[in-house]
């Protein structure tokens, strides 16, 4: 079997696409699009023979099937209902009840405020000079109003065997926010589950008719992972940043993000790794050498070097002349292990890998390392070693108990501390997992009116953070600040960056209490940041 590549071509500056087969690097057939494609998936249909595996490329609403590079079938999504203030504006168009003038300031009205967005006809018609509208009403006005969805990302489900040449179902995310599997044979639909946001990329394991895992990395910064039995995500990975990238490498999810690096997932959410990389990533794929047992994922990184991880060990390094926009990894021709890059020029990579090739982490010598073969000195037993030895064998037991005894009055004295330190106000204390922040309070004056002074701090080495507020927790009846939140500036690491702001005692009868500060990013609603503050007694209102 000689397998051929697929390359979904844009076109000059993307107006005619083409479909373009390629054997080696030679270009066989041309085929026009209808329109920019979005993408492309190779499946199979049937069981029967001969089991040729089918085409799919998603473009807009549709997805055109091709089997032996002809076309085959043209599945459509479904039609969503229109906006009904939209469809009762063009009635009164289509009777001559309102001038286009008005027809435009309504529509705008409503693309502002609906939560249904508009059919393409009313956003095209607001695009229009004045001169133009009133002939394009007097065209479309009879016309009926359709809504129509798009798709945004596609892969594919085995449906109920795991075998490698088993039938597998087209798994769509749309922009409506939803994902759809489609049957292979009647294309009808299957499945239909919601999601919060619209999907960019997915990753499937399982089969469709047994068990299965779906993740979606979504617009909003976040992957959701769904099962069979369920219509919504059961469970939810939130990422500090877009994601750029989604592989599943057996029983873990990479994720690449904008923050330049790359990150390690359990099913379940729970974050195992995160590897940083030296540029920003283009693409990600899956590298499997099957003849080794091996599953890594690559990463196109933005200065030219496309990298190999096994986990987040580092199993090699390409360079290439320009920066890599898509990779694929797999079968081509009779090569087995063949990697096919295309480039931000227009280029494209073809590297066979040797058949006598082996990965190695990091590009050290595979079994253990060499200091692990060192002899060590050690020293000869003296007689102090030989008694101190003894008397732990007799009193094992209590020498423990001691040590338990010791060790609880020191958990028990840093609990005090810590309590009267909180208490006293000397110490605000700040706790932080997910960035590398570090506050500290102050409080200055007598009252009625304090001072209260924030110092904010990078830790980090070398990552500048954006997108932070700070918000005030406090008592209304006791106390009143000029602002319940603010916004922070950038933070460049290494520096302390004051924050100050005014806090006015409003209790005449000597009655403090804690006011509690919370740093936050944009988007969430879990603080990253925390810091409770002892407001002393206010002496003008209590002298008073």
């Amino acid at each position: 079997l000689f397998l051929q590549l697929v390359v979904g071509d844009l076109g000059p500056g993307g107006q005619h696409p083409r479909l373009k087969v390629l054997k080696g690097p030679t270009v066989l057939t041309e085929s026009p699009l209808p329109a920019l494609p979005a993408a492309a998936a190779t499946f199979l249909m049937e069981q029967h023979e001969p089991r040729t595996p089918a085409l799919a490329l998603a473009s807009g609403p549709c997805v055109y099937v091709y089997k032996n590079l002809r076309p085959y079938f043209k599945f459509s999504l479904p039609q969503l209902p229109p906006n009904p203030l939209e469809q009762e504006l063009w009635n009164q168009a289509k009777e001559d009840r309102i001038d286009p003038l008005t027809l435009k300031e309504m529509l705008e009205g409503i693309r502002e405020k609906a939560e249904v967005p508009l059919s393409v006809q009313s956003l095209r018609f607001l695009q229009l000079e004045l001169s133009e509208m009133e002939a394009f009403v007097s065209q479309h006005k009879s016309k009926s109003i359709k809504r129509q969805t798009v798709i945004t990302t596609m892969t594919t489900l085995k449906k109920n065997l795991a075998d490698e040449d088993a039938v597998s179902c087209l798994v769509l995310g749309t922009e409506n926010k939803e994902l759809l599997v489609l049957d292979p044979e009647a294309f009808t639909i299957l499945a239909k589950m919601s999601l919060p946001s619209v999907p960019v990329f997915l990753e499937v394991s399982g089969q469709f008719d047994v068990e299965f895992r779906l993740a979606a990395a979504c617009r909003n910064g976040n992957v959701y992972i769904l099962r069979r039995d369920s219509k919504h995500p059961k469970y939810c990975i939130e990422l500090s940043a877009q994601p750029v990238g989604l592989v599943r490498v057996l029983k873990v999810l990479v994720v690449g993000s904008t923050q330049e690096s790359l990150h390690g997932f359990t099913h379940k959410g729970k974050k195992l790794w995160t590897v940083q990389m030296p540029a920003a990533i283009l693409t990600m794929n899956l590298l499997e050498q099957r003849s080794r047992g091996l599953q890594a994922v690559m990463a196109g990184l933005a200065n030219g070097e496309v990298r190999i991880y096994h986990d987040k060990a580092l199993l090699n390094v390409i360079c290439t002349p320009d920066a890599v926009t898509s990779l694929c990894f797999g079968r081509y021709g009779r090569e087995d292990n063949t990697l096919i890059m295309t480039t931000r020029g227009g280029g494209l990579i073809i590297k066979i890998l040797k058949r006598t090739a082996v990965f190695v982490e990091a590009g050290g010598v595979a079994g253990p390392p060499p200091a692990q073969a060192m002899k060590l000195s050690v020293p000869r037993k003296t007689r102090l070693y030989v008694d101190q030895t003894l008397r732990e064998r007799e009193a094992g037991t209590a020498m423990h108990r001691t040590f338990q005894t010791d060790l609880y009055l020191l958990r028990l004295r840093a609990a005090r501390a810590y309590v009267q330190a909180l208490e006293s106000s000397l110490n605000p204390v700040s706790v932080t997992a997910r960035e590398p922040l570090k506050l500290h309070a102050v409080v200055q004056g007598l009252g009625p009116t304090f001072k209260l002074t924030l110092h904010l701090q990078n830790t980090s080495a070398a990552r500048p953070i954006l997108g932070l507020l700070v918000c005030f927790l406090y008592n209304e009846v006791l106390y009143a600040l000029p602002r319940a939140f603010f916004k922070v500036p950038l933070l460049v690491p290494g520096l302390s960056y004051p924050l100050e702001t005014f806090v006015e005692s409003l209790s005449d009868k000597g009655i403090s209490d804690i006011i509690k500060v919370l740093v936050l990013r944009e988007g969430q609603s879990a603080p990253l940041l925390s810091a409770h503050i002892n407001m002393p007694v206010s002496e003008g209102l209590a002298a008073a």
